[in-house]
């Protein structure tokens, strides 16, 4: 598992020992950042402030940080997924860019600030979105037009809240990745 463009490109990254922890591929990582590049309904990523949702690893959070975000918020409540989080922090030197908040996506703080882009993988077939992306939009972590893509498997179909505009999902063998943007309620 490595960094696959930016400033840590070829950088390997802790990986997890066991089953319990799923990382996005390298491949995986490569498509997404390529389709959120050359979206039309997404942000610059350069200065931009990110979350990874069911961080893991934290790969995708630091993918991001390495192609020019400004900022990664993880959140991850696994005592594994943390202990390899703060080594991959260590590892890159992000300590001054990053932040942990150890706790369930389904339980988030009031936000200090939104997000730009939010990247969410929860673990598949336990209908683990939905309350997160409640928590993310009633703490207050999305503005208008905020990006959020959701990893889930190929043939999960999530109740999205109406306040998520789904712009495309896009699908490669048993994974499909739900690109959305924030569009608060009037």
């Amino acid at each position: 598992m490595r960094i696959i463009s930016g400033r840590h490109r070829g950088r390997k990254l802790h990986e997890p020992q066991g089953q319990g922890i799923r990382p996005t591929s390298d491949r995986a990582r490569e498509s997404l950042f390529n389709i959120l590049m050359h979206a039309s309904f997404c942000p610059p990523l350069h200065g931009a402030k990110v979350m990874d949702v069911f961080a893991g690893t934290g790969a995708v959070g630091f993918e991001a940080l390495s192609r020019g975000a400004a900022h990664v918020t993880f959140v991850e409540k696994s005592q594994k997924s943390l202990d390899l989080l703060r080594r991959n922090i260590s590892l890159l030197k992000a300590e001054d860019e990053t932040v942990i908040l150890a706790t369930s996506a389904h339980t988030l703080p009031k936000a200090t600030q939104p997000m730009d882009l939010v990247f969410m993988d929860p673990p598949y077939q336990r209908d683990l979105a939905v309350p997160a992306l409640l928590s993310l939009i009633n703490q207050g972590w999305l503005k208008a037009g905020t990006v959020l893509v959701l990893e889930t498997a190929a043939d999960e179909s999530p109740d999205i809240p109406s306040t998520l505009k789904l712009e495309t999902i896009r699908k490669s063998g048993e994974t499909a990745m739900h690109f959305m943007t924030y569009v608060p309620a009037p």
